[in-house]
């Protein structure tokens, strides 16, 4: 057990060297139907990350509830350390067009869309939990994908979410 332990702090720790380096993330882009994740800096791709969507990921997230990530340009506005998955990233997910269609539709569309990492203590599940769409419509990376996204992305920068 302390071994495997110390192979996951090893490897959370080797995955964030390239945040250390100081490339500057100007624009991340996620590709719902390859499950990826993509942080570029300068027009080139510097890391790429397997993702989980909303258990019904088809289309774009018209209300509270529909368990769909949003398609569109957000900027990820802010982040909460402590949060009920391993840290977490906010989209500025609805923007004006988003709720004037959730008006005109009489329905709440919806908010608190996330980059996160697990569940807080199923961080050890996350190649598993990372089988299947599991979140209510959030993107989620395994507990060390998170990190590396965390130290390389800042407050402020557009996100682009693709079918």
């Amino acid at each position: 057990m302390r071994l495997t332990v110390l192979c996951a702090i090893c490897a959370c720790m080797i995955a964030t060297v390239p945040a250390l380096a100081g490339e500057k993330v100007d624009l991340v882009r996620v590709d719902k139907s390859d499950r990826r994740l993509q942080l570029i800096g300068d027009g080139k791709v510097l890391q790429s990350y397997s993702i989980t969507l909303g258990g019904d990921p088809l289309g774009h997230k018209h209300q509270e509830g529909d368990q769909r990530t949003p398609e569109g340009r957000y900027v990820l506005d802010w982040r909460n350390p402590n949060s009920i998955a391993h840290k977490s990233i906010h989209i500025s997910y609805p923007n004006a067009d988003d709720l004037a269609a959730a008006k005109a539709r009489n329905v709440d569309a919806g908010g608190m869309i996330m980059i996160h990492g697990q569940p807080n203590g199923f961080g050890w599940w996350g190649w598993l939990l990372q089988l299947v769409d599991w979140t209510d419509g959030c993107i989620a990376v395994t507990d060390c994908d998170m990190d590396e996204i965390w130290a390389m992305v800042a407050d402020g920068t557009p996100i682009e979410i693709e079918r």
